[in-house]
């Protein structure tokens, strides 16, 4: 029976395992290889790392320091979470594990363009070419020519705050004719966002820009942001019983505590920022928390 088994090996979950494996705590943390940091080609708003750093090489230098300390990863996807009397089944492909306490940590995934494949997603995405966070990284496009994929109060938002970092901002429908409300065109005029109705294909890189087809002829930009949400990955969870908000988050007291004892929440599936930053600093509580609610359960003593 393990303290701890943690489901999500990103910046959440690491920061757990780092934390729990200091408390001389017995934990296993399971790792898809889906971490939507590890998209991140060079992030420069993270504290510390003034030249930035790749989200690939920051999940590194924290495994490291969690398998450190003592934790064990493995490479597996959970498939399930049973609580039971004491504590929890957690089924792992084919093969159960049992732990006293179990974190969540499992994020999200963004929704992609429809018809762009694999190959040039990942190479849009390491050359900037294509982006999903404007709070990251908006200040990596000041003064370029930007386009946002979206529609309704989302794409609006996004358009928007990108109307911040440059005056070159295009909102894309994704599909067919835009859904805005009066409101939203309105303060889209006021801002000087251009608006082109989709559908929108036919991805490719050309000329150092993500091209694609409309209806109104090929567009060329610097960068691309998709405005079309994620899928949180609270499935799990929820099956397990946990609460879960109307937009699919994991609901969380301020202790990262779920309405079940003994399973907690942190990062991206816990509605928040979708911040690395603000992912680590839950992890932090989170773990902290798991670490008192073992010491209640039984004294830990060296």
């Amino acid at each position: 029976m393990e303290d701890c088994i943690i489901v999500g090996a990103g910046p959440a979950g690491l920061t757990a395992a780092i934390y729990l494996a200091r408390f001389h705590l017995s934990i296993r943390l399971f790792d898809c290889g889906t971490s939507r940091a590890a998209l991140i080609p060079c992030t420069h708003n993270h504290a510390g790392f003034p030249e930035g750093i790749s989200g690939l090489e920051l999940l590194r230098r924290m495994a490291e320091q969690a398998e450190r300390y003592g934790a064990e990863r493995e490479l597996a996807r959970v498939t399930k979470i049973v609580p039971e009397n004491e504590g929890f089944t957690v089924g792992v492909e084919g093969k159960d594990f049992r732990a006293r306490t179990v974190l969540i940590a499992t994020g999200v995934v963004n929704n992609r363009p429809s018809g762009i494949d694999e190959a040039l997603h990942a190479q849009a995405l390491a050359s900037g070419l294509l982006r999903y966070c404007p709070i990251c990284d908006g200040y990596e496009v000041t003064d370029k020519r930007v386009a946002v994929i979206g529609t309704g109060s989302h794409g609006t938002s996004e358009a928007l705050f990108l109307r911040g970092y440059t005056q070159d901002i295009t909102l894309v429908s994704p599909e067919a004719e835009h859904d805005l409300d009066p409101q939203c065109a309105a303060e889209l005029d006021r801002a000087g966002v251009t608006r082109i109705d989709g559908p929108c294909g036919n991805y490719a890189i050309e000329d150092e820009r993500l091209a694609f087809d409309t209806p109104h002829g090929r567009m060329q930009f610097d960068s691309v942001y998709p405005a079309l949400g994620s899928r949180v990955r609270s499935d799990l969870a929820a099956e397990a019983g946990a609460q879960v908000s109307k937009d699919g988050c994991l609901v969380v007291d301020a202790h990262q505590r779920t309405n079940i004892p003994g399973l907690f929440a942190a990062g991206d599936v816990v509605k928040g920022l979708d911040q690395i930053s603000h992912a680590m600093g839950e992890g932090g509580v989170a773990a902290t928390t798991i670490r008192n609610y073992l010491a209640e359960l039984e004294p830990l003593r060296r």
